[in-house]
């Protein structure tokens, strides 16, 4: 009897071993359901998230072509006060502004900085930023700020291309 009680215990399993066949038997993997999900998740994100990226990069965009001409009307100001005009310097030489694009560097410009000074001796200039590229069509169009420190844009409110 001995014998038969050790042959019984022997055959006996344990809930561990049933855990870890069932584990065993199990496939890994993805189902084409869970795919789906993901992919759906996925999709509603990026459809979320893209608008406002991109809205982001214009507002970015915009902001640098702003500073630029924030730059430049400090290097005409600079000149003013040695050359007693914004056109040329103290030599007689023409002013070049120091940035014609934006952004500063890189091979795509954004927005083309030009400057339109007023009738000999130049006392006062309009510096504008012209769109260019990816930014053209851009809702503010083109940017201008003159001597006076008074800021345009083409189209577009003020509030709007000028506050953001």
């Amino acid at each position: 009897m001995r014998a038969h009680e050790i042959e019984r215990h022997a055959n006996r399993v344990t809930s561990a071993q049933l855990a870890l066949r069932a584990m065993l038997k199990r496939q890994f993997g993805f189902t084409l359901v869970e795919l789906m999900v993901t992919v759906v998740i996925i999709g509603i994100l990026a459809a979320i998230a893209y608008p406002s990226y991109t809205q982001y990069v214009l507002r970015a965009n915009r902001a640098e072509a702003r500073a630029i001409l924030m730059e430049s009307v400090q290097f005409l100001e600079r000149n003013y006060t040695t050359a007693n005009r914004y056109d040329q310097n103290s030599a007689g030489a023409a002013i070049t502004l120091p940035y014609l694009t934006s952004p500063k560097t890189g091979t795509t410009p954004k927005y083309n900085i030009t400057a339109v000074y007023g009738s000999a001796p130049a006392q006062t200039f309009t510096l504008n930023a012209a769109p260019t590229g990816v930014m053209s069509g851009d809702a503010c169009g083109t940017y201008a700020l003159d001597n006076a420190g008074i800021q345009g844009n083409s189209s577009g409110t003020l509030a709007e291309c000028w506050g953001r």
